[in-house]
């Protein structure tokens, strides 16, 4: 397996991470654990969302536990 291929952009806004949106509501859920966050291969489709919710890319590999910001 290519450790590469595991890592995933996630949104981070202050000290948390987004999950994702509670099921039959318009509130979001959010995490301390980016292990817990939203993962998307797609740059574009995470710029998007954290555009919406005011938050930051981050690159992050959960087989070896790194996380990285993503830089402007």
């Amino acid at each position: 397996m290519n450790i590469r291929k595991c890592t995933v952009v996630i949104i981070k806004r202050g000290a948390e991470y987004l999950v994702g949106r509670i099921p039959y509501s318009t509130e979001l859920r959010w995490s301390g654990s980016p292990y817990d966050a939203w993962k998307t291969r797609e740059k574009e489709k995470a710029q998007a969302v954290a555009h919406v919710v005011g938050g930051d890319l981050w690159l992050f590999n959960p087989i070896a536990g790194q996380l990285r910001e993503i830089t402007k």
